[in-house]
């Protein structure tokens, strides 16, 4: 497991994060992920708030992978928008 965790982790992916500020909050979402969302009380800390969601949210999302083990099957996707 260590091995997939270390591979996963060197893999560099993009992602749209979108700010917008309501009051004295600045509220953080990924555009491609749902329920990647935050907020901070500045531009600075709803960023470094968002990259945490992230990481946790794919980090969450590979390890319930790893668990399902043989029942998973996985392959890359991609579509043209």
């Amino acid at each position: 497991m260590w091995q997939h965790t270390a591979y996963y982790h060197s893999m560099k992916r993009k992602f749209t994060a979108n700010y917008k500020k309501t009051g004295k909050w600045y509220s953080a979402w990924v555009e491609e992920i749902p329920g990647v969302n935050t907020q901070g009380k500045t531009l600075k800390e709803a960023k470094e708030n968002l990259k945490e969601a992230l990481m946790l949210v794919l980090e969450t999302n590979k390890l319930l992978t790893v668990r399902e083990g043989s029942n998973v099957t996985r392959e890359d996707m991609v579509i043209t928008m």
